[in-house]
């Protein structure tokens, strides 16, 4: 071949690689060793989703599954058994409505409900680990009060720091730094340190890297 007849196939055979892309849902490829699946069982079931969404064969054969595969005829057999038992994909049986031939198909609804079911269990251990941080979090920030104020806070004194972090929304390391603002002041009361927050609030004040600036300008013309 000249090379624009080379030319000419590389662009074909693009093409052909384009329209044989099969979507695989990332969350598979994700979480499949999670969800205790080798790659064996987990190729097979790739397969099995091109033989059924690209070539529109709904039941293909061991032979024709493992010919693809870089597993045994044993080995298929075996990963294809558990994906059965475990609800991972059903064979349906359906009767054709012209012919009245009854045939079998793969349905691999079951590998989809359980991506859903591991993903919104993930998602639910991530929103309890967030929520045990803040737990953490607003536990700490008690301490460091306690610690300075030297004895136990009031009742009304935690429902004011809870209300900074959860109504307010200031951040916490904000609220600690309001609080060493208190103390530099000499005026070590939950009033005095509510005050400096308002006016960081008000001055667009986030951080305590802001804060430090805004004291300093403060104290600078005084």
């Amino acid at each position: 071949m000249n090379n624009k007849e080379w030319k000419r196939l590389e662009e074909g055979i693009l093409v052909g690689l384009q329209e044989g892309t099969l979507p695989v849902p990332h969350l598979f490829l994700k979480m499949y060793p999670d969800l205790k699946l080798n790659d064996t069982e987990a190729m097979l079931l790739l397969h099995l989703m091109s033989f059924i969404e690209k070539e529109k064969k709904d039941f293909p054969t061991i032979e024709e599954i493992q010919s693809r595969m870089a597993a045994s005829p044993e080995q298929v057999i075996q990963a294809l058994q558990k994906l059965l038992k475990e609800g991972w994909i059903n064979i349906d049986e359906e009767v054709d409505s012209i012919s009245g031939i009854q045939y079998e198909r793969y349905n691999l609804s079951g590998m989809y409900r359980k991506l859903a079911s591991a993903w919104g269990d993930r998602c639910k251990e991530e929103d309890r680990q967030r929520k045990l941080s803040a737990t953490k979090e607003s536990k700490d920030i008690f301490t460091i009060f306690e610690n300075e104020f030297a004895r136990p806070l009031t009742p009304m004194e935690l429902e004011t720091i809870a209300g900074w972090l959860d109504q307010d929304k200031y951040n916490k390391d904000l609220i600690v730094a309001a609080l060493k603002e208190a103390v530099f002041a000499g005026k070590v009361h939950f009033r005095y340190i509510d005050r400096i927050l308002l006016e960081w609030s008000r001055n667009r004040i986030f951080t305590p890297e802001q804060a430090k600036e805004h004291a300093q300008r403060f104290r600078g013309t005084r």
